[in-house]
């Protein structure tokens, strides 16, 4: 069997294939298709398929921005049975959003009807809604008749499509792009036309031009419906440079004096992409469930612009606090994510940075420029070519008449006579009679002039690199013009904040008090870790009650605003807001569902946080170190990990700080008095030894001050005082002696003063 002989069929029809690599190959297709054909938009023109396809089916239906409107379902029409075999649903929604004034930022799309609007509303169907296309959806088309750029077949191979449009407008960067594709996404939000060609304009004069520089002329996005970006400019400048990032977008908003010391705060501007609907009934649900203890009402005043009326509790209320907690709950403030993933060349899906992304858009402008003068040239060559025809005909008339009445092959004949090229020839054959009046030397000669002198300029253009980005410098000259920030599309929607401008540290913890009703409660904690939150400071705990076999092990007096703290055996500390704790009906719930604690492991303290004092931590060992209680907050179901422990070895103690001097006493009840300074201060480690023991462990500790004296309170509830300590006082990690006469028999010394 020779080499170019087909293998034999197998039988049955049927051929083992291997599933793995029949997988790998046909998901490899599907996600290329996805990437290059429907979810990543092209680095060149900033469109997805199914925009370009729009936008050439509109402009083959003539509907120019001057022209008159037609149905969008001819359109769609148009597009899915020439261009995008999809669901006619799918393409008219794409249109409908390059025809909305608040979701790009200049709309390729005129429409005329109902286009949806900002409260989320969708539009109305394709058969009641007609369009055409924008003056900036003409500068994407222009030249595309010009051989500007390549054609490939349609889905079916009937027609024919641009791979990419000529792209005069900065079309990525101004109008962005968001898609998802197979293993990779793109998010890329809109930024101001006239920045944009700032940036492109220098990077032709300095192309090497860093990213810090050209962020100097890109300021920040600059999205549709306004808003406020309250990014650092440092953060704005990382995101440009690396195409990863993401924008903190505020939405606007002033003060109305309503007289008599009333006022009310007034949204006119809120963040991309947010449904005003939809934010309004989140900030009502938030106020019925009371999260908003400074919003007394809010009111949608909006017609043709936004208008969200906000009525603060009362006059004494900081509007800056109010926006803050609306800020802070709410849709007011959002995240824009930047993921400048895109097609480079059409091809490599990239991610790229702002130099990159303008420098590939210039790159493709020089090379539309190239393709349309050559197309030019071209253009004149033959028109040339046939002027010279013309003029051998109004000199050589007669001649030229009788050829054509008396020859059998005139047009032979007329090449041979006046050595004339084919197209001479037929251009003189297919002149009408009526021409020949008109054909006067002087008008040949004229246009024959100007066309040698378009043409000299055009080759040089062609031979000269310098001189063609001055030309494209001067078109986008020309685009800045007409889209710059002194005209109604091109002003600058979005304000960049100043850092000055953003809250403070004290005012966003004053803001964090606001936003909870500051009310006392009493956090209870059984021994077996069900915690609750009794209204009140309760001073009898002895009515409580507890699930079968369970007791009291904490009480806590506390205000709804505090946060509680936690340590565990494990060493960990646990944060609980006060205002987040179940009800005191019933038993509560266990600690557990609220923090990621271990079933081997037990809570040793209990207490409110203040961020001003210190602890003392130890273990069973003996073993500590001084924390401050600013480190051991944890934001985090996990908490954090303060104390190292080495099982068997647990985390047993957990005392304030506050004082000069140490006393530990161990299980074996020996007592050692020792100076503070010499525990070093951590936020994690395993400590230094406090006190040693042949037998047992650490019993209890505290820290005093040495000229008040040491304290402890007996089982009668009686207080004890001992001043001269000079018998128990020593270095630390020493074994100590007997305490004073008096100290209780279970060798702890009382209350810790935490709770």
């Amino acid at each position: 069997m020779s080499a170019q002989t087909p293998p034999p069929p197998p039988e049955g029809g049927i051929e083992p294939i291997d599933l793995r690599q029949a997988l790998e190959e046909r998901y490899l297709s599907y996600a290329l298709s996805t990437i290059t054909h429907r979810a990543l938009p092209d680095v060149r023109d900033g469109l997805k398929p199914v925009h370009r396809r729009l936008l050439y089916a509109m402009r083959l239906l003539k509907l120019d921005p001057d022209a008159g409107f037609k149905k969008c379902a001819r359109v769609v029409g148009d597009v899915m049975g020439k261009f995008h075999p999809h669901g006619d649903q799918a393409i008219y929604d794409a249109m409908v959003r390059l025809a909305q004034d608040f979701s790009v930022r200049y709309p390729l799309v005129e429409g005329q009807g109902n286009f949806g609007n900002i409260d989320g509303d969708n539009a109305a169907a394709m058969r009641y809604t007609e369009a055409r296309l924008t003056r900036v959806a003409q500068l994407l088309l222009d030249g595309i008749d010009e051989d500007a750029v390549d054609f490939r077949e349609t889905y079916d191979g009937e027609e024919k499509e641009p791979v990419v449009l000529p792209g005069a407008f900065p079309n990525l960067l101004a109008n962005g792009s968001s898609g998802i594709a197979v293993g990779m996404a793109t998010s890329i939000p809109p930024h101001n036309a006239a920045e944009l060609c700032d940036a492109a304009l220098h990077l032709i004069k300095y192309p090497n031009a860093s990213v810090e520089t050209l962020a100097k002329m890109v300021r920040g996005p600059d999205f549709p419906t306004g808003g406020v970006l309250v990014e650092p400019h440092d953060s704005i400048v990382e995101s440009y440079r690396t195409g990863r990032g993401s924008f903190r977008l505020r939405a606007r908003w002033e003060t109305e004096d309503q007289g008599r010391g009333t006022w009310v705060a007034v949204v006119t501007e809120i963040p991309y992409q947010v449904q005003k609907g939809k934010l309004i009934e989140k900030i009502a649900e938030l106020l019925t469930a009371r999260r908003l203890p400074l919003l007394a009402d809010i009111r949608d005043e909006s017609a043709d612009d936004v208008r969200i009326v906000l009525e603060p509790k009362s006059r004494s209320v900081d509007p800056a606090l109010l926006m803050e907690s609306l800020f802070k709950l709410t849709d007011l403030e959002s995240r824009v994510s930047l993921n400048m993933n895109v097609l480079s060349r059409g091809r490599v899906p990239i991610v790229l940075g702002l130099s990159d992304v303008l420098r590939e858009w210039l790159d493709h402008r020089r090379e539309v420029l190239v393709r349309r003068s050559n197309h030019r040239l071209a253009k004149i060559a033959h028109r040339l070519e046939v002027l010279g025809g013309y003029l051998v005909a109004y000199l050589n008339l007669d001649e030229v008449i009788r050829i054509i009445r008396e020859e059998d092959e005139p047009k032979a004949e007329l090449m041979r006579t006046f050595s004339l090229t084919d197209v001479q020839a037929e251009a003189i054959l297919n002149m009408r009679l009526r021409s020949l009046r008109k054909l006067e030397e002087m008008e040949i000669r004229t246009e024959h002039e100007t066309l040698s002198a378009e043409q000299a300029e055009l080759q040089a253009l062609v031979a000269d690199e310098t001189a063609q980005w001055g030309k494209v410098g001067a078109e986008i000259r020309a685009i800045r013009k007409e889209f710059g920030p002194d005209t109604p599309l091109g002003r600058r929607h979005t304000d960049i904040a100043d850092a000055s401008d953003l809250p403070s540290a004290d005012a966003l913890d004053e803001l964090k008090e606001a936003l909870i009703e500051k009310e006392p409660v009493t956090v209870i904690l059984s021994e077996k870790g069900w915690i609750r939150a009794l209204k009140g400071h309760q001073a009898d705990t002895s009515a409580l009650t507890f699930k079968s076999g369970d007791r009291l092990k904490f009480a806590i007096h506390a205000q709804t605003t505090d946060r509680i703290l936690l340590f565990a055996t494990d060493g960990r500390f646990f944060t609980l807001g006060a205002d987040k704790l179940p009800g005191g009906r019933g038993h509560g719930e266990p600690v557990r569902l609220m923090v990621d604690m271990a079933e081997t492991h037990d809570i040793v303290a209990a207490f409110v946080h203040d961020a001003s004092r210190k602890l003392l931590v130890a273990t069973t060992e003996g073993r500590g170190f001084v924390v401050p209680e600013s480190d051991i907050v944890a934001n985090t179901r996990k908490g954090r990990q303060v104390l190292n422990v080495s099982p068997p070895q647990e985390a047993s103690l957990c005392v304030p700080a506050a004082g000069d001097t140490v006393a530990v006493i161990g299980e074996n009840r020996k007592l050692l008095v020792f100076p503070l300074t010499e525990i070093p201060e951590m936020t994690r480690g395993k400590g230094v030894r406090l006190q040693r023991y042949k037998d047992g462990g650490l019993a209890d500790a505290k820290v005093f001050t040495l000229a008040e004296g040491l304290s402890w309170i007996d089982s009668s509830g009686r207080t004890w005082t001992v001043r001269e300590l000079d018998e128990w006082r020593g270095a630390r990690a020493q074994a100590g002696r007997l305490p004073p006469k008096g100290f209780p028999k279970t060798n702890r010394f009382g209350k810790d003063g935490l709770d």
